[in-house]
């Protein structure tokens, strides 16, 4: 039988590779952090990483030990945060009839403008469905 020899590395990822490489923006990180919460609208809100992923949005999914790239980012308060990651993510973001992905690439395509993020977060939010007034 015929076979191609391969280095042990040939399917690996070099994690330094730029091909690899985690985008970080510290502007944009401070930019969506002086917008309301995508959720309630209060302010004082963290910049939140999307970790699932979305083949339509060429967005791959982001384990527990890595972090997405900081333009897959959305406002929101502290125990927002605390729940998005505590539960379904998916299912997180449907329940409050949010698209995370269009609303991050939303946001990152006006980045620094705080008034039209404004627009945009408050746009996105919707009055709670019934049964979601606890949330």
């Amino acid at each position: 039988m015929f076979q191609i020899a391969r280095p042990a590395t040939a399917f690996s990822l070099d994690k330094s590779s730029k091909a690899t490489k985690r985008m970080e923006d510290p502007a944009h990180l401070a930019f969506i952090r002086k917008l309301p919460s995508v959720l309630s609208g209060q302010f004082g809100c963290e910049a939140c990483h999307i970790r699932i992923g979305s083949a339509v949005h060429r967005k791959k999914h982001t384990g527990m030990q890595q972090k997405p790239d900081d333009s897959w980012t959305l406002p929101l308060t502290t125990a927002e945060h605390k729940q998005q990651h505590s539960e379904n993510e998916l299912l997180f973001w449907r329940s409050y009839g949010i698209d995370p992905f269009e609303l991050a690439i939303k946001l990152y395509e006006i980045s620094g403008d705080i008034e039209a993020g404004k627009r945009i977060v408050l746009a996105s939010r919707r009055s709670p469905a019934v049964g979601e007034s606890d949330r």
